[in-house]
């Protein structure tokens, strides 16, 4: 195959879009992707398999006089969404939707591995086509196994991600973290049960977990900063089986979010101290459990990522939008804790957001994101 026309984009992302796979369940999707490679130019590059990580991608390209390993990572999966959009090419997996542009990611890696499967980059590349994004770790899994070792470990690595409040094949970018890093937390509150009638009897802890959730309101508006942010959400609470029952047990369950490492590891000392205080205060026993997987804050590399916007304000192919940071998780954040690089968005103008039933990106973002990506590309291997 040659270069790849805005035609076969298309039809490779409308194919994508119709096959949305789950975390870790991206078989269809993996062997199209492996197919579709395959009928590339061959001559500079390599495909690699993950045995323990079956659904996983890698292809590096070999650079005609390369100074370093530059890596370009896409997400694959999808999300647990019935789609409403529509559209003719709509999902033909029911309940499985590519709802946050997992399709859009996927076809421009193609672009732009297909480009330099035409004009050999000068420096080495290794694309990183990675399951599970949106749950299970995928990135952090990819790198606990050993997959970016030897010649297949970045010096500096890439990614994008969908944006549907910018242009149509806009790139979006910022210093600093892009987006925040998330962590689950699961308060479990243990009292004594009893009649409704002998509250002095029982230990009730729909009353101790009130008073938890309402001092933890207190974490991010007194003991973070407010330029630094953070956000703490509780939206589920479980407890009691019958109105007429005090409840010795109480759940709660909920998300932090930080856009650097250091304030969600704050919030989650200051949640350890105000559970304990609240269990000690109602003469209750406490369990408190965080789980961060591999959603670390997006925390973009200076150097890198100075660059990138010093490029895309200058190229006149390129429209270039300085955003904001997004509170949302993504989990390229942790590979960015290993290996420096940069995250952007690549504008898809549309009126829903990610992650809706609804979610239409423009498809002409797709062509005009591969020409800045390459560009761009190009430009980081002689500068």
């Amino acid at each position: 195959m040659s270069q790849l026309t805005k035609e076969d984009l298309i039809g490779i992302r409308r194919h994508l879009h119709e096959y949305p796979e789950l975390a870790m369940h991206e078989r269809a999707t993996h062997d199209y992707l492996l197919k579709t490679i395959q009928s590339f130019n061959q001559q500079y590059i390599e495909i690699r398999e993950i045995p323990k990580l079956p659904t996983a991608l890698l292809v590096y390209v070999n650079g005609s006089n390369p100074k370093r390993t530059i890596g370009y990572r896409t997400d694959i999966d999808a999300l647990t969404v019935s789609e409403k959009t529509g559209l003719p090419f709509s999902s033909k997996n029911p309940g499985v939707m590519h709802a946050c542009g997992h399709d859009i990611h996927m076809t421009v890696a193609l672009g732009v591995l297909n480009w330099f499967s035409e004009h050999q980059p000068a420096d080495n590349m290794v694309f990183f086509f990675q399951p599970a994004e949106e749950s299970e770790n995928g990135g952090k899994v990819a790198y606990e196994l050993g997959v970016f070792e030897g010649k297949w470990r970045p010096d500096e690595f890439y990614g994008l991600h969908d944006n549907p409040d910018l242009p149509a094949g806009a790139i979006g970018c910022r210093m600093g973290t892009l987006f925040a890093g998330t962590t689950e937390v699961n308060v479990d509150l243990i009292g004594k049960s009893g009649h409704a009638a002998y509250p002095q009897n029982a230990n009730d802890m729909v009353v101790a977990a009130a008073e938890f959730i309402g001092q933890v309101q207190t974490i991010v508006s007194r003991s973070v900063n407010p330029i630094e942010g953070g956000v703490i959400t509780f939206g589920k609470l479980d407890a009691g089986t019958i109105r007429n029952v005090i409840a010795g047990q109480s759940r709660i369950e909920g998300t932090i979010r930080g856009l650097t490492q250091k304030m969600i590891e704050h919030i989650v000392d200051r949640l350890k101290m105000v559970a304990n205080g609240v269990a000690t205060s109602y003469g209750a026993e406490v369990k408190i459990h965080f789980n961060q997987g591999g959603y670390l804050p997006v925390e973009n590399n200076d150097e890198l990522t100075r660059r990138l916007i010093e490029f895309a304000k200058q190229d006149p192919e390129t429209d270039f939008v300085e955003t904001q940071p997004a509170m949302t998780g993504e989990d390229f954040g942790y590979l960015l804790s290993k290996i420096p690089g940069t995250m952007f968005w690549l504008g898809v103008d549309d009126d829903s957001q990610l992650h809706s039933a609804t979610l239409n990106p423009k498809e002409s973002s797709i062509p005009k994101g591969i020409k800045s990506i390459t560009r761009f590309l190009e430009y980081r291997m002689n500068n």
